[in-house]
C-alpha cells in the first residue's frame, strides 16, 4: 500500500462489504453467512465463509446449503474467498460445480474532490439508473435489488450524478462503514470517457465518505476490466484480494 497508509484485512472487508450490499433474506451455517435476494447481484445471492479454520463438518454443510437455496428457488453459488475453510473448492468442483468470474478488491487513500456538477441522491433514481445502464447490464433482477436495498442500508450511503455539458454524464455510489467507504456502480456514458470524470468521480465519493469519517476507500473490479483498473491504480488503489463464484452446472 502507499507510503503511510494501513491496509484493511480481509475479514475487515467482507464484512463491510455484507453492510453495503444487504440481502433481506440472510442465514447462517457455522462459519458461512448465507444471502438471498432477487437473482440478480452475485454477493447478495450467495455463500460465503467468514472463517478460514478447516471445518470438518464441510461435506454436509456444503448440501445443507444447497438444500437451502432449492427451498427459495434459487441456484446455489458460492462465493470463494480468503476466508475459504481448506479444501472448498475441491469439494465444490466434486459436485459440478463450475468457476464463473469473481472480482478484484482494491484499497486505496484517494484525495478528496469538490465537485460543482455533483449531485447527491439518498437513492438510485431513474437519472442515475440510466447512467449505470450505459456501463453494465442491468436486468430487472439487478435493477430491481438496486431500488430495493435502499431500505435496507443500515450504514450512510449516497448515490452520485455528474454532469457535463448539461447532460448526466457519470455516476457512482458510496457507503459509509467506519473508516471503510465503499465505492461503487462506477460508470461514464460512453460519448463523455476519457474526460478525467472516472477520477473525479472517485475523488468526490471519497469526499463524502470524509465527512462520513471515513478515510479508507475500497472498491471491486472485474479481473479482466483493464481501463477501470489503470484508473484506479492511478487515484491511489491497489489490490487487496480477489474472490470468485462457484455455481452449480
Amino acid at each position: 500500500m502507499g507510503q503511510g497508509m494501513v491496509a484493511a484485512d480481509v475479514a475487515l472487508l467482507e464484512r463491510a462489504a455484507l453492510n453495503a450490499v444487504p440481502a433481506p433474506r440472510v442465514a447462517w451455517d457455522g462459519a458461512f453467512v448465507l444471502r438471498a435476494f432477487l437473482g440478480g447481484t452475485g454477493r447478495a445471492n450467495a455463500a460465503c465463509s467468514l472463517d478460514p479454520s478447516p471445518d470438518g463438518e464441510l461435506p454436509g454443510r456444503i448440501a445443507r446449503i444447497e438444500a437451502h437455496y432449492a427451498r427459495l428457488g434459487l441456484p446455489c453459488r458460492f462465493r470463494s474467498t480468503p476466508l475459504d475453510p481448506p479444501g472448498l473448492t475441491g469439494l465444490l468442483e466434486e459436485r459440478g460445480y463450475r468457476e464463473a468470474e469473481g472480482a478484484v478488491v482494491m484499497q486505496g487513500v484517494v484525495p478528496p474532490l469538490t465537485d460543482p456538477s455533483a449531485r447527491w441522491g439518498e437513492e438510485p433514481d431513474a437519472e442515475w439508473l440510466s447512467v449505470l445502464s450505459t456501463a453494465e447490464y442491468q436486468g430487472p433482477a439487478r435493477r430491481a435489488e438496486k431500488e430495493k436495498a435502499v431500505p435496507l442500508l443500515a450504514r450512510p450511503a449516497t448515490w452520485l450524478v455528474l454532469r457535463e455539458d448539461g447532460v448526466a454524464a457519470a455516476c457512482g455510489h458510496a457507503v459509509a462503514d467506519g473508516g471503510l467507504c465503499g465505492v461503487f456502480d462506477l460508470a461514464v456514458r460512453p460519448e463523455f470517457r476519457r474526460r478525467g470524470l472516472g477520477g473525479r468521480l472517485l475523488g468526490a465519493l471519497a469526499g463524502w465518505g470524509a465527512s462520513q469519517g471515513a478515510g479508507l476507500c475500497w472498491l471491486q473490479v472485474a479481473p479482466g476490466n483493464a481501463g477501470a483498473r489503470r484508473i484506479y491504480v492511478a487515484a491511489g488503489f491497489l489490490e487487496a484480494y480477489r474472490y470468485r463464484y462457484f455455481v452449480k452446472g
